[in-house]
């Protein structure tokens, strides 16, 4: 029997594992696919998530952008340079999962690919855990299976709230040579944006809409951007996946299980950033379940209060701005984007250098005063 099944391989399993197995745990981690294996993600990694491990990420990097462009329409172009201490990680996410996980082996993690859950049972205070090879049996769970995945719901929480956005995304080859530029154009797609991520041998463009708006053309929309790229989209395959939003405060723990990354709604309202809140997730997961472990009765509970109290907080903050940015995008692109000490901020906040409650009062207010004749501006 081990201490902990892991169910999902991805930055909240991997950081788990390597966690909870660095501190003797017995883990296993199951993945329903090989490893490496493709996953739709721009891909975008704040720097800051270095200081949760004692290995060094750089193989895991494709490359680090200094610079930013935004665009309104594809026009009207704000270059940023990052002042930040670390520039932002762009990462290929069958290398970088890949990657968190075999550091999670290297310290005696178990992997176990081609292995999908097909149930779970709790008997004896002990997880039986269904799977197309076998069965496998746990003292706990850590449910990291992703925005579509079960384990949720056959944990119990059938009643979650769930904000989901959707996503299309397509992966295609770029110049050599060219300078590593994060692209991001508002204004074409209502209520979200859409991107342009360097990586070292080509491109992630994709399109996500964030907050709702009605029928949208995302795949003509994202194709007619993507020829200023000099990129057909037509021949490339192009990927749609649904993102888990974080909407409000929510119970993470029951019985000896508790949630993490998409499967605990982590993900920022406001950006859509999934892998750094995906990977605190699974290191504060890690830790719980080791308290619990060692006896500590109320280690599960505190772990939802931490996501609260550590990451939810800040969610307010980043869905109210998102309300407010969305609802007004060219006053937010005005008053925000184009104004140098906003986007710095917000560049910090991408690179884990500031939080968004440090910042979105004042932010809030400027775009509310925008929109009265002779205020803002």
């Amino acid at each position: 029997m081990f201490d902990c099944i892991i169910v999902g391989a991805g930055p909240a399993g991997g950081t788990a594992a390597y966690h909870l197995a660095k501190r003797g745990r017995s883990v296993v981690v199951l993945e329903k696919e090989s490893l490496p294996r493709y996953k739709p993600c721009g891909g975008g990694v704040s720097p800051i998530v270095q200081q949760w491990f004692d290995f060094d990420f750089s193989p895991a990097v494709s490359v680090k952008a200094y610079k930013i462009r935004y665009t309104w329409k594809m026009g009207d172009p704000v270059d940023v340079k990052l002042e930040t201490n670390e520039p932002v990680w762009m990462v290929r996410r069958d290398v970088f999962d890949h990657f968190l996980v075999k550091q999670a082996q290297k310290q005696g993690a178990e992997l176990r690919t081609q292995t999908a859950v097909t149930g779970i049972e709790f008997k004896g205070n002990a997880w039986q855990v269904n799977t197309v090879n076998e069965r496998v049996e746990g003292r706990y769970i850590i449910a990291a299976d992703g925005a579509k995945g079960p384990m949720a719901r056959w944990l119990g929480f059938q009643k979650r709230k769930r904000r989901m956005a959707g996503a299309i995304e397509i992966e295609t080859p770029a110049p050599r040579d060219q300078e590593p530029i994060v692209h991001f154009d508002f204004g074409l797609v209502k209520n979200g944006y859409i991107w342009n991520f360097p990586k070292a041998d080509g491109y992630s463009i994709g399109i996500g809409n964030f907050r709702g708006g009605g029928a949208q053309d995302l795949k003509g929309m994202v194709a007619e951007y993507a020829k200023q790229f000099d990129i057909d989209l037509n021949a490339y395959d192009q990927y749609g996946h649904g993102i888990c939003l974080w909407d409000g405060n929510q119970k993470l723990h029951t019985e000896n299980a508790v949630l993490a990354g998409e499967t605990a709604c982590v993900v920022d309202p406001f950006t859509a950033e999934g892998i750094r809140p995906s990977i605190f997730s699974g290191l504060k997961a890690a830790e719980a379940i080791d308290k619990a472990l060692a006896g500590d009765k109320d280690a599960l509970e505190k772990y939802t209060e931490v996501i609260t109290e550590e990451w939810g907080s800040d969610m307010v903050w980043a869905q109210r701005l998102a309300g407010a940015f969305y609802s007004v995008p060219h006053v937010g692109y005005k008053v925000g984007i184009k104004r140098p000490t906003a986007t710095q901020s917000m560049l910090k906040i991408l690179c884990g250098e500031l939080r968004y409650s440090e910042v979105a009062n004042r932010a809030l207010k400027r775009l509310g005063g925008s929109l009265i004749p002779g205020i803002g501006g």
